[in-house]
């Protein structure tokens, strides 16, 4: 089954021959109203990226191992995770601020796998230092939040939940609370807490869906390079069959799509080819508010004009075009 490419909810751009254009794509953040219904499951950019279904597990785990995935297999990413503890409530942890080895990780895994492949119903998928994947099977149904969407916030609002299917929340618990139990006791959590680093006390489920279920923005298909090191983009660009690298290569700008954590560099790589016109547009995707934002870069947008006309015009700094409406 070809990827599904499907248009944008904004005012595109379409590619041509003519027209040498780079995508730089800038992380967003929702802006949930605990007053109000749940935010949808992902991030504004990973709802971009694979559409509002988010299958973000299938793709990460393509990105990350050289699995061939049944494009119709649900798929959930389980992740190991710190729950603290304030005075009312849990904050999830980010990942990044764990440290937890490729070994930890494994023998966290041991104890606990036998109780994943009975609740699921089948053998674990894959396995890293932050990730185990596995068939959802009796899970699919769950709606979940990533832990990239869920970290530093009261995972009372962001737990799984039920959809069309009552009682799968609760047999979710259920495991959850058993490797809890389990983990709790685990040599491994004995060392972290000897050497003052945050217990593994949890595991976390989130991205469940299937390589059936992406829908890859329109723009992709001109999309000739991408670059990341991120898994979700590597894992994109195997599915959509796109070559893909972490290092931008700035000779090949034309028809790439780049998205990092410190976009200013990349920045200052693609004004520049925009100023000795080796590129004529950039365009720069971004999520205010959780909404999808694209805005067309030109050599001529780079610059600021002055109301005094004989001062030669300021070249708008990285700051100025994040922060700027236009």
């Amino acid at each position: 089954m070809p990827p599904k490419i499907r248009g944008m909810a904004m005012n595109s751009i379409t590619n041509t021959t003519s027209v040498r254009r780079f995508t730089l794509m800038i992380a967003g953040e929702d802006t949930p109203d605990p007053q109000t219904e749940r935010p949808p499951s992902g991030l504004p950019q990973e709802r971009f990226l694979l559409g509002d279904r988010a299958p973000i597990a299938p793709i990460l785990l393509l990105g990350q191992s050289d699995l061939v995935i049944d494009p119709q297999l649900s798929i959930a990413c389980l992740q190991p995770v710190h729950l603290h503890a304030t005075r009312d409530h849990l904050v999830l942890l980010n990942q990044n601020q764990l440290g937890l080895t490729e070994e930890e990780s494994a023998a966290l895994l041991k104890p606990i796998l036998p109780l994943l492949e009975e609740d699921f119903k089948s053998p674990l998928l894959f396995q890293n230092a932050s990730f185990y994947f596995i068939p959802a099977g009796p899970f699919t149904s769950l709606v979940t939040h990533s832990l990239d969407q869920s970290h530093g916030r009261n995972i009372d609002w962001w737990m799984p939940r039920d959809s069309d299917e009552e009682g799968v929340a609760k047999n979710w618990r259920k495991l959850q609370n058993e490797i809890q139990m389990l983990w709790h006791i685990d040599p491994v959590n004995e060392k972290r807490e000897q050497s003052a680093q945050a217990s593994i006390n949890s595991i976390w489920i989130s991205g469940i869906g299937k390589l059936a279920d992406v829908e890859a923005p329109k723009c992709f298909q001109e999309i000739q390079s991408i670059y990341s090191d991120k898994p979700l983009l590597i894992g994109l660009a195997k599915f959509l069959k796109i070559p893909h690298s972490a290092d931008l290569n700035q000779n090949k700008l034309d028809a790439g799509f780049a998205y990092a954590d410190n976009p200013e560099p990349i920045w200052e790589i693609l004004s520049t080819a925009l100023e000795t016109k080796q590129l004529d547009e950039v365009i720069l995707i971004d999520f205010p508010d959780g909404d999808v934002r694209e805005r067309t870069f030109t050599r001529k947008a780079l610059h600021q004009q002055s109301w005094m006309f004989w001062r030669k015009p300021k070249k708008r700094s990285w700051q100025d075009l994040v922060r700027a409406n236009v």
